[in-house]
């Protein structure tokens, strides 16, 4: 899997959906926004808990945004893995096979 392929057709459907229900997606980026600046979490541990779920729940383009915005946030291969080794202890063995492809995502957007 080409995970900048991945980023590249999700922000292309998100551009869609955007388009389409403008009103919606405005307030959704606006809750998105509050929560990202607001609280008192860094971003850094905003991203984390956002990866582990999206592990969790099995959402790939989830998994290549939170990944991107990881690498962005300066995270290391070590601290992505000892969120990933936190989402399978709770979600087991579909977040397994998850975490994978987190770790791989990972390595892709990273490798120069």
């Amino acid at each position: 899997m080409a995970w900048t392929e991945t980023l590249t057709d999700t922000r292309n459907r998100l551009r869609t959906l955007y388009k389409t229900i403008p009103n919606v997606t405005k307030g959704f980026g606006a809750m998105s926004k509050a929560v990202k600046e607001e609280g008192v979490l860094d971003l850094k541990t905003k991203e984390y808990i956002a990866l582990g779920i999206a592990v969790a729940i099995r959402c790939e383009a989830c998994i290549a945004l939170h990944v991107e915005m990881l690498v962005k946030a300066g995270a290391t291969r070590e601290e992505i893995a000892d969120v990933l080794a936190m989402t399978i202890q709770m979600g087991g063995g579909p977040a397994t096979m998850y975490a994978g492809k987190a770790l791989e995502c990972y390595d892709e957007l990273t490798a120069a």
